[in-house]
């Protein structure tokens, strides 16, 4: 029996494209552990002209996450600054009478350094008070196939059994925030 190939939002910061390329390519392409989804990913670069966030989270939830299930924030030095980041996440945990939230993992990517930040939507996910659990996860770059395998089935599953533990303030970043 094969394992299910979730289909899976790919958030990243522009400056880690090279590294995004690779992780797509190993983990989806070569080892079919996924199916990717993303902006960038799947079109080269930020596809959705416009200033109105409104506008771009409509567009994030139609054009790229309505068949998601599983977003993944792939963290370099810089991720925890860009707006659309942020913007991809709260999309993501978005939930209604019609709309399941997606699972959230963030995957911690080589070039992150040893003390790597996490954007803050994500790290409101990770623990909740007096609670050593979160919605979300967080880990290093993984190397093998089964357990990245093991990360997203987490994840998925956490749609229903951590759901309650979702943060997601309505506030977002209005601009990109500077980053060295």
């Amino acid at each position: 029996m094969s394992e299910v190939r979730h289909k899976v939002f790919i958030s990243y910061h522009h400056t880690n494209q090279r590294e995004v390329d690779e992780f797509v390519t190993t983990f989806d392409e070569e080892r079919e552990v996924f199916i990717t989804r993303g902006l960038g990913v799947e079109m080269g670069q930020d596809v959705i002209d416009s200033q109105d966030p409104e506008y771009v989270m409509g567009q994030i939830r139609k054009l790229y996450l309505k068949d998601s299930t599983v977003t993944i924030v792939l963290i370099g030095k810089c991720t925890w600054a860009r707006r659309y980041v942020d913007w991809e996440i709260q999309a993501s945990l978005r939930s209604g009478k019609t709309i399941t939230p997606n699972g959230l993992l963030g995957i911690v990517l080589p070039s992150a350094g040893k003390k790597p930040t996490a954007p803050n939507r994500l790290r409101l996910n990770l623990k909740r008070k007096n609670s050593d659990e979160g919605y979300a996860r967080w880990y290093w770059y993984p190397k093998r196939k089964d357990v990245l395998s093991k990360l997203i089935e987490d994840a998925f599953n956490a749609r229903v059994s951590r759901a309650n533990l979702i943060e997601n303030p309505r506030d977002r970043f209005e601009n990109s925030r500077h980053c060295e």
